[in-house]
């Protein structure tokens, strides 16, 4: 990276972490995807019971592949059928951590996550003793607006994809607000299959540095 633009990523990314500090959110910086697990790894115990979100993330920094060692009991997403998956998730909530990704991330020191299911931000609310939050500096974001229009323009429409859920954006590449001219937070289509359900915005918290934060200083994810 140019050092110039590196520089100026860097002051955002501190920024960022001032601010999710105050919000009494723990900070940790990975300068690239590799020093992510490292961190991780002295976040965890031998033996805890660790829990994910659906991540792209999560599997570029290698994290998935570190919690399926023998260190860890891994309560794996994967290859599981809906019955096994809703268990999953309720399990989830005695997890003693719960690693996921943010959609974005203020530079106010705000998180902001939009599920399709719920289950991600349900645990990042309330269960897990730990939440360990991983995010690359695109993720970062000037205001809620600005993380609003982010999931309307970025994440949906590339995780539709992903998931092969056959909504709006799936078809179309971006929201149906957007063709509407609607702002609002919930505005968009009225599929079945849309993945713009459930809204958090993590602020201010009472429980002191349950929550971690690892921003990378690499462009990461959706």
């Amino acid at each position: 990276m140019d050092e110039n633009m590196k520089s100026v990523i860097l002051n955002r990314i501190n920024r960022t972490a001032a601010a999710l500090k105050k919000n009494n959110m723990e900070f940790h910086y990975a300068e690239s995807k590799v020093e992510v697990l490292t961190i991780i790894s002295n976040l965890l115990k031998t033996g805890d019971v660790v829990a994910t979100g659906g991540s792209v993330t999560l599997q570029e920094c290698g994290v998935i592949d570190l919690l399926r060692s023998d260190k860890y009991k891994y309560l794996d997403r994967t290859a599981i059928d809906q019955d096994k998956l809703e268990q999953l998730y309720r399990a989830s909530f005695n997890a003693d951590a719960y690693i996921c990704s943010a959609n974005a991330v203020t530079e106010n020191g705000e998180l902001y996550n939009v599920d399709g299911t719920g289950n991600r931000v349900a645990a990042i609310c309330y269960g897990p003793k730990s939440v360990i939050i991983v995010v690359g500096y695109n993720k970062i974001v000037t205001d809620l607006d600005e993380a609003v229009n982010r999931v309307k323009t970025t994440a949906a429409p590339a995780n539709v994809q992903r998931l092969t859920c056959a909504s709006y954006c799936y078809e179309k590449g971006s929201c149906l607000s957007e063709k509407k001219g609607l702002s609002s937070l919930t505005s968009g289509c009225d599929s079945d299959s849309r993945i713009c359900c459930d809204y958090l915005i993590t602020a201010h918290q009472r429980e002191k540095n349950r929550i971690k934060v690892i921003i990378v200083g690499e462009k990461l994810g959706y």
